[in-house]
């Protein structure tokens, strides 16, 4: 029987939890999902049963090993963001796997940034936006002031992919990518831990930063294996365009409930009131800041859609058989709102509402009409939120993962709003899983990468 070389990713998400073994040639060959139900924290609060999830690593883990057909050299993970682990010295959880939604307690929020700086001061200088439990840091200050008993108790505070990598190895480290992503624990100016984890002794509980690129040669059942310390998921999607897309600077808006503008090549300092629009930046796996914005656009589309269903009696997916129409863009681009916002201040009110909740169905023809206008729409907030990572950075091209990369009219009309960009819808299978791998290649995988990773689709603005 011939036996294949692969690497394995645990891809861990809110909603599904996935394991997938990647050929040499990055081809997925073997693959297994599950899903849990939330459990709730001391408080009532709903979070992440981690005794489930600890359980089914393991144990999937242990499934993947002894698979005759498999010869198991790498192993890595990618798992959503703003999620500690806190352990004791030989890695037992003490707390639950607290929610990054978890309401936080402004009392304490106060007395943080004024102990700090201010908001404004502290906001700049580590590029992370006042978001409460989804600044990761936030979540251990709350333990020290709330739960001090238990702040004692903890040895190790690990991201969720660190604490993954330790239930298999046995070894704690951080990484930089979870560290440098909207925590409040990274200084972006001085490239070290902020000054507040000394003062508030939160440092010493955070373990050596062991970075992405590099692997630990471990062994596993008398089988030697490399294995990556785990990332961030938007960091990780990120590593295969990094990769392929060497020589022309780009940015890319990766589409999901969330439409994510990210920009690799902008190097200007974050400003407060690009931190008050959605913009952040965090660390990519070659410890280089990322600039980010981020638009609410996916869930407006779900929301909309629905609407102009009602209205027309047409099912919620019809949107699918929508071509894009020009001549219907034409028609509508007398609207009050268009392609390209106005210039000042005034335009960033896009980013807060669609301007297509407040518009009056029965003024539009049929259904397509009224698609096509909801798009527009979504495509004048998009490009205001991309313009705020993409002004005064050189950019040659724009790749749109996710959703609206299969939608025509979304596509048609961002290489519109772009006419300077090459635009380009682009597909690969399991992004951040695909990252994870890409990361730690040249420790397992002895052949060439693969040039062929991304799918492209090339959209003109016609001009």
């Amino acid at each position: 029987m011939n036996v294949e070389k692969v690497i394995a990713i645990f891809d861990i998400g809110k909603t599904n939890k996935k394991l997938f073994l990647f050929n040499e040639q990055y081809q997925i060959v073997w693959e297994k999902t599950t899903q849990f139900d939330e459990t709730i924290d001391e408080d009532g609060d709903l979070c992440e049963n981690l005794e489930l999830l600890t359980s089914w690593v393991k144990n999937t883990w242990n499934e993947v090993l002894a698979l005759p057909e498999f010869d198991v050299k790498g192993l890595n993970f990618s798992t959503y963001g703003a999620s500690f682990v806190y352990v004791d010295a030989d890695g037992k959880p003490l707390a639950p796997l607290y929610n990054y939604l978890k309401p936080y307690n402004e009392d304490l929020k106060k007395q943080f940034y004024d102990t700090y700086g201010g908001e404004e001061t502290f906001a700049v200088r580590t590029a992370s936006p006042v978001l409460g439990n989804l600044n990761s840091g936030m979540q251990i200050y709350r333990i020290k002031y709330e739960k001090p008993e238990l702040f004692e108790k903890i040895v190790h505070c690990l991201h969720l992919p660190q604490y993954l990598h330790s239930i298999i190895t046995g070894q704690f480290h951080t990484d930089i990518t979870s560290i440098g992503c909207h925590t409040n624990l990274w200084d972006f100016r001085t490239q070290k831990y902020h000054a507040w984890t000394t003062e508030e002794r939160i440092e010493s509980k955070l373990p050596t930063i062991f970075y992405a690129d590099q692997a630990i040669r471990t062994n596993i059942n008398n089988q030697e294996i490399q294995v990556g310390i785990g990332l961030h998921d938007s960091s990780s999607a990120l590593i295969p365009y990094l990769i392929n897309f060497t020589v022309d600077p780009f940015v890319l808006i990766s589409t999901g409930t969330w439409c994510i503008t990210l920009n690799p090549f902008n190097e200007t300092p974050l400003t407060f009131e690009e931190l008050q629009y959605d913009c952040l930046c965090f660390l990519s796996f070659q410890q280089k800041p990322v600039k980010a914005s981020r638009l609410f656009a996916g869930y407006e589309h779900e929301i909309q859609t629905k609407r102009i269903a009602a209205h027309f009696g047409t099912p919620e997916d019809y949107y699918k058989t929508v071509a894009y129409n020009a001549d219907t863009i034409a028609k509508l681009k007398n609207k009050e709102v268009e392609i390209t916002p106005s210039e000042g201040k005034d335009k960033y009110i896009l980013l807060k509402n669609s301007p297509f909740k407040d518009r009056d169905l029965s003024e539009l023809e049929n259904y397509e009409e009224a698609y096509h206008q909801l798009m527009l729409d979504i495509v004048s907030q998009q490009l205001v939120s991309t313009e705020l990572v993409v002004h005064n950075s050189p950019v040659k091209k724009l790749f749109v993962d996710g959703g609206f990369s299969k939608n025509p009219i979304f596509m048609n009309l961002l290489a519109i709003a772009f006419p300077e960009v090459e635009v380009y819808a682009a597909s690969m299978a399991q992004a951040s899983s695909l990252g994870a791998a890409l990361a730690i290649h040249r420790h397992w995988n002895s052949k060439p990468l693969p040039t062929d990773l991304i799918d492209l689709r090339y959209y003109t603005s016609g001009k």
